[in-house]
């Protein structure tokens, strides 16, 4: 099926569009603005652009909202991660701000979150959210991913790669996004009615030695 992705992010795009394949994505259409995320959770963010932009296209559409959780921090930045150091701020200032909001001797426990929500318009809704958990690390390493990516430490492996130092076949495998994905695609197989219940509590896993 053909889904128009809610974001105008292109970092998200590239990354959905090989993660829900055979699912095609399309970019947002000019034109189209998306509602402010006034939600307290992922969730709520996710439903609020998928619904609009069904709403709006008359098309299956595909909501995304995702951040960092930090263990030190009682998991923010969370819903805010995108603007962590204020509107308009870029991934290299909210990234030094989340280092120094978590210096080091600090619980360096952190978790990537994603909210993927399928929307058709006036109908089924879709829900699934993905966790990768890490530790962050204050010599942020490599140029690949985005956002958080140079300082987040995934516990899936045991090299002391950031993400931003994997493949994009090894971030998808471990990502937030990719389980969130991966879970998506099944339950599209499925369509299953109502979306599932999502954990309303911070789990990190534990601290690796």
């Amino acid at each position: 099926m053909r889904l128009v992705l809610a974001s105008r992010n292109a970092h998200k795009l590239r990354e959905l569009e090989e993660l829900m394949r055979p699912h095609e994505l399309e970019p947002l259409p000019p034109g189209i603005e998306l509602p402010p995320e006034t939600g307290t959770t992922f969730a709520d963010n996710a439903l609020i652009k998928g619904r609009a932009t069904a709403a709006a296209t008359g098309r299956l559409a595909l909501g995304d909202d995702s951040g960092i959780e930090a263990a030190a921090l009682g998991g923010a930045p969370g819903v805010f991660s995108a603007r962590f150091a204020g509107d308009g701020a870029g991934d290299e200032e909210n990234l030094a701000k989340l280092l120094r909001a978590v210096p080091p001797g600090s619980d360096p426990r952190v978790a990537y979150v994603c909210v993927l929500v399928y929307v058709e318009p006036g109908g089924e809704e879709i829900v699934t959210e993905g966790r990768c958990y890490g530790e962050l690390t204050h010599e942020p390493r490599g140029d690949g991913g985005f956002g958080y990516d140079p300082a987040f430490v995934p516990a899936d492996l045991d090299d002391g790669r950031t993400m931003a130092e994997l493949s994009r076949e090894e971030k998808d495998a471990i990502s937030h996004r990719g389980r969130a994905a991966r879970e998506l695609k099944r339950r599209l197989g499925e369509l299953e009615p109502g979306p599932p219940r999502l954990r309303g509590a911070f789990e990190l896993g534990p601290r690796r030695r």
